[in-house]
């Protein structure tokens, strides 16, 4: 079963082929650059390097959020699309527990988080299960990074943190945490389109194209604007 990999979520574009849980090829890009002008091509230069078909995929696998609103609207759409046209299925995965299979060797609690601005972060609290499964301990969401770290502070057990935003949160966090917080590895910080590959073997069962939605973890800015109006009139 061969699945491709999409990842546009944050500044990585990541791309990864599949072959019954072998990761065949993979590519990856980290810098502030349109995902939508790069995505297609990257993804027609991996398979002509692998010399698959886009016939011979089995299913698409995206990162469906939280992130960046046009990071995770491209990728998913890119995915839906590739899944229409090709008739095969596709898996949509929690980008934050992508990068959470990262500290996949790391026995305690697992924070991936990307910044959301204005103190906030897109979060979540998980732990790896013995077949390398992501346990997740607290659902995604957005929340104020000081009240995020009150809440782990409660746990009082260690916390891997993995983020590309870890140098800008870096004194918030151990000012809270002190020694309960533990600095992933540089190379683990970024997201990995492989393991996006893999945790979809994981998920098992795909659906169909269109089921597929992002995941924003709060409202849209034009959504936010809908119903402000929408307040606006019932107050008129």
């Amino acid at each position: 079963m061969k699945i491709l990999a999409i990842d546009t979520s944050t500044h990585v574009l990541g791309i990864a082929l599949a072959d019954e849980e072998r990761i065949v090829g993979t590519y990856v890009t980290n810098f502030k650059k349109n995902h939508s002008l790069r995505l297609m091509p990257a993804i027609d230069y991996l398979l002509k390097e692998l010399n698959v078909k886009p016939e011979e995929l089995d299913a698409v696998a995206a990162a469906k959020g939280p992130g960046s609103y046009t990071g995770v609207r491209i990728g998913v759409t890119t995915a839906k699309s590739l899944a229409w046209a090709l008739g095969i299925p596709v898996y949509g995965i929690s980008s934050l527990q992508v990068l959470a299979r990262n500290g996949k060797h790391f026995g305690g609690f697992i924070c991936p988080f990307i910044d959301a601005r204005r103190g906030q972060v897109y979060t979540g609290l998980y732990k790896i299960g013995r077949d390398y499964s992501v346990e997740t301990v607290a659902e995604d969401r957005i929340m104020l990074l000081e009240e995020w770290l009150a809440f782990l502070q409660e746990k009082q057990e260690p916390v891997l943190f993995l983020s590309q935003d870890w140098e800008a949160h870096e004194d918030t966090v151990r000012r809270t945490l002190t020694d309960l917080a533990v600095q992933g590895e540089k190379a683990d910080m970024l997201p990995r389109p492989e393991e996006l590959a893999l945790l979809a073997y994981q998920q098992g069962e795909a659906i169909p194209a269109h089921l597929l939605v992002p995941e924003y973890t709060q409202p849209t800015e034009a959504e936010k604007k809908w119903l402000a109006e929408q307040e606006g009139k019932k107050d008129a």
